[in-house]
């Protein structure tokens, strides 16, 4: 136990983290350390989009990511088609809280953009874009919805870097350029319901250009002819660097990722303060092994065995 942090051991993982930081958890427990991913590179050819992906108002015509699942199991992500294992039962919770806000249901209303979700973290090396990841392979497999994982982390982007993917012009290259459409740096990659939109050029203006208004004009356009699309950020750590308070502020549902024994209480609260500009903020409490309930997900299905 952290003890800047002290959790009570009642309790799920994330109502633990609830009792401190007075948050609403999303009622999942964590998920394992974050290793890093590697996919095959992307083909040269021109292919057509993967079933179920959406046709942007734009077409990108560029190349199409071919996936390792073998390279995504050895990393411990989801993978796609794959058996259940514990991981892909705590990202099925994880997820299917996020989406009742993107999309209500008969007792509430969907969220404002709550289709846009930032996953943050106070600091680096605390688990956000292992989770923002495989929080992204496990939207794709929904039957009503795609995802596109954008890399918002402009100044140590990671999505290509971990995919083993060549850079690409991306959001921010789109947002400095009124020339050219955002739809037209979008990745498919061949797993049906996720593309993936890279981070861009690096700039030492990147919270400006989020601040401007063009910001609200070129995410507009990520989900305007896609009503079924997630969009999911990567933001870089929120006390780590600004465009994360500024990206909260485009964004209905921010997903809090907590380090257990390493974020201090202090720093979470920090952190928290400077995204204050979304009003919807739950907490996910990452890299504990502990569940006073003795929970398995995954052993039902035979995983772990």
């Amino acid at each position: 136990m952290n003890k800047h942090n002290p959790l009570s051991k009642s309790g799920s993982l994330l109502e633990r983290a609830a009792q401190v930081y007075d948050y609403m958890p999303s009622n999942a427990a964590p998920p394992v350390p974050n290793p890093a991913p590697e996919l095959l590179p992307p083909e040269n050819a021109t292919a057509p989009a993967a079933p179920g992906m959406p046709v942007p108002a734009t077409r990108y015509d560029g190349p199409t990511v071919i996936v390792d699942r073998d390279k995504l199991r050895e990393a411990g992500f989801i993978v796609p088609n794959g058996p259940v294992t514990g991981i892909s039962e705590e990202f099925r919770i994880i997820k299917r809280q996020l989406l009742l806000s993107a999309k209500g249901n008969s007792r509430q209303g969907p969220l404002p953009h709550g289709e846009r979700i930032l996953i943050c973290s106070a600091h680096p090396d605390e688990g956000k874009t292992f989770c923002a990841m495989n929080l992204a392979l496990s939207i794709a497999a929904e039957k009503d919805n795609e995802v596109l994982l954008v890399d918002a982390d402009f100044a140590k982007p990671s999505i290509l870097s971990s995919l083993g993917l060549e850079g690409n012009k991306g959001l921010m290259d789109a947002l400095a350029d009124p020339a050219l459409p955002v739809e037209n740096c979008i990745i498919r990659t061949d797993i049906p319901g996720l593309a993936i939109l890279p981070a861009g050029d690096q700039t030492n203006a990147d919270t400006e250009y989020l601040a401007s208004s063009r910001t609200a004009e070129v995410l507009n356009r990520l989900t305007q002819h896609n009503p079924n699309r997630i969009v999911i950020f990567d933001s870089p750590p929120a006390l780590s660097a600004s465009p994360a308070s500024v990206l909260a502020t485009h964004v209905g549902q921010v997903l809090m990722v907590v380090k257990a024994d390493e974020t201090t209480e202090t720093a979470l609260r920090d952190a928290l303060s400077l995204l204050a500009g979304c009003d919807h903020i739950q907490l996910l409490l990452n890299g504990t092994k502990f569940s006073p309930t003795g929970r398995r997900f995954g052993s039902y299905y035979g995983y772990g065995e």
